[in-house]
């Protein structure tokens, strides 16, 4: 793997764009969370395939896909990175989250589960958090098999699942995430087989977007509040956003217009995470859905985003 170039800050967060030596572009990220140092706090979000092929509206690593990463080349990624800050790879930091999440679904990639089943032995990470965001493509049962299985006897709870649902409207929901995918009876169902008890809850993440409802009383009827929490993020500025008018219902500073959801679904017993993460974040072109080497294809800039980007 060749680093063409990076883009970014060494206080926030930085994009690496690699060349694969079969001349595939990926990109992968690090980042902190202001005022944490690194030593407290560190993120690292590799690629798990070229492009993706589940297509969603608000993400700008769709719209192609050519192929699954080797596990040594998800290790390349996160072996650079390492070696960068931590060169004797015993990587001191409280929280160390590795997501599997800048382009492509990881469970359309199974590389993604031996290296999780490597990653314990391959560094010295007491506080290593491996986290998998996934949409729950159907026909990938094998990879949710593999992955329950890591989690009970590897990780034993100290593992973040994320599942994408955006919105409990079945239909909003075809069109968000453009995919046959598990229903949401079924991720409940998958979710209490997968948690451990007194290990981490599985996230249900929201990216809202303006007009997708969220109903407390649908969710209550598949997810259990002791296993399951609710993360709500914005819509990030994306180019597919903006082609798809995809609004975001989550904006920083207006906070009344999300308040009563988030009432509401504390109410259901829920605990809710408002996960809103760093603006600047988005003029880097590090945060989720966005891409720089789309970015860099452009011929237009995108308002509130990329500014920080090379062109």
């Amino acid at each position: 793997m060749k680093i063409i170039t990076q883009t970014g800050r060494e206080e926030l967060a930085i994009v690496y764009l690699a060349e694969l030596e079969s001349g595939d572009a990926i990109e992968f990220v690090e980042s902190l969370q202001p005022p944490f140092a690194r030593e407290k706090k560190w993120v690292l979000i590799v690629s798990t395939l070229i492009g993706c092929p589940a297509n969603c509206p608000i993400c700008d690593a769709g719209g192609f896909y050519k192929g699954r990463i080797s596990k040594n080349d998800i290790f390349a990624q996160i072996d650079y990175l390492i070696d960068k800050r931590f060169p004797s790879r015993r990587v001191n930091v409280d929280k160390f989250k590795i997501q599997f999440a800048r382009m492509g679904e990881p469970a359309f990639n199974p590389a993604v589960i031996d290296v999780l089943c490597e990653l314990q032995s391959r560094y010295h990470a007491p506080g290593l958090m491996p986290c998998i965001s996934t949409v729950a493509p159907v026909k990938t049962g094998a990879f949710f098999k593999r992955l329950m299985e890591v989690n009970h006897c590897i990780y034993r709870g100290r593992f973040q699942l994320q599942f994408s649902i955006h919105t409990t409207d079945d239909r909003l929901r075809d069109r968000f995430i453009p995919i046959n995918k598990w229903d949401l009876k079924t991720i409940g169902q998958y979710g209490e087989r997968f948690f451990v008890a007194g290990g981490r809850k599985i996230a249900l993440n929201f990216a809202l977007e303006k007009n997708a409802p969220v109903n407390a009383d649908i969710l209550r009827e598949y997810f259990d509040p002791e296993i399951f929490l609710i993360k709500i993020t914005p819509i990030n500025p994306t180019y597919r956003a903006v082609e798809n008018q995809m609004l975001s219902y989550v904006e920083p500073d207006r906070p009344e217009r999300y308040r009563t959801l988030v009432d509401s679904l504390q109410r259901a017993g829920y605990e809710v995470i408002l996960s809103i993460g760093e603006l600047d974040e988005n003029h880097i072109g590090s945060n989720c859905g966005q891409l720089v080497s789309n970015h860099m294809r452009q011929k237009q800039a995108l308002a509130g985003a990329y500014s920080q980007a090379k062109t």
